[in-house]
């Protein structure tokens, strides 16, 4: 067993949303820069400042979702989003009682890529389609992140968990 075992999931199409996101930022600078409306200013101000708004939004939104990575160590497991690795979450695997692999998980499931909580399912991480690594954790709730090679994740968490014991 590896000493780290890293693993990651991408979703290409993303970047066309996000390529949607940096078109709207740049008409909202091309608006506020090289504007010929003779009317008044404040329809100008509104369509400026919600062209950039929404570009923001869209852009940081999807890249935050473009790309997962997953570490597994001999202590935790830390699952970080985007290029830049936030939003991160870290698991200690002392809180970590069974691990699973969900051979084919889609946005659908979850109601859309990111990161998702649902009362029925817990929380997840999803970038793209297809397979996941699922965690129940001590407190009972589940945590599911797709990435490629789920089952070489599962295997490395499930050689380190602690054992269970059996309380009578």
């Amino acid at each position: 067993m590896p000493e780290v075992w890293h693993g990651s999931a991408t979703n290409r199409i993303q970047w066309l949303l996000a390529a949607i996101g940096v078109a709207c930022l740049a008409l909202g600078v091309q608006l506020a820069v090289d504007s010929r409306w003779t009317s008044s200013v404040v329809p100008l101000v509104m369509a400026v400042v919600g062209c950039v708004a929404a570009g923001l939004l869209v852009l940081f939104g999807t890249l935050a979702f473009v790309h997962v990575e997953v570490r597994v160590d001999r202590e935790s497991v830390e699952v970080r989003c985007g290029h830049i690795g936030v939003p991160r979450r870290r698991i200690p695997l002392s809180g970590v009682v069974d691990v699973e692999t969900a051979p084919w998980v889609t946005p659908r499931h979850w109601g859309g890529w990111g990161y998702r909580w649902r009362p029925e399912q817990g929380m997840a991480i999803v970038v793209r389609r297809g397979e996941a690594v699922v965690l129940t954790l001590r407190d009972g709730r589940t945590f599911t992140v797709t990435v490629d090679d789920a089952e070489g994740a599962a295997r490395c968490i499930r050689g380190r968990i602690p054992a269970r014991t059996v309380t009578p």
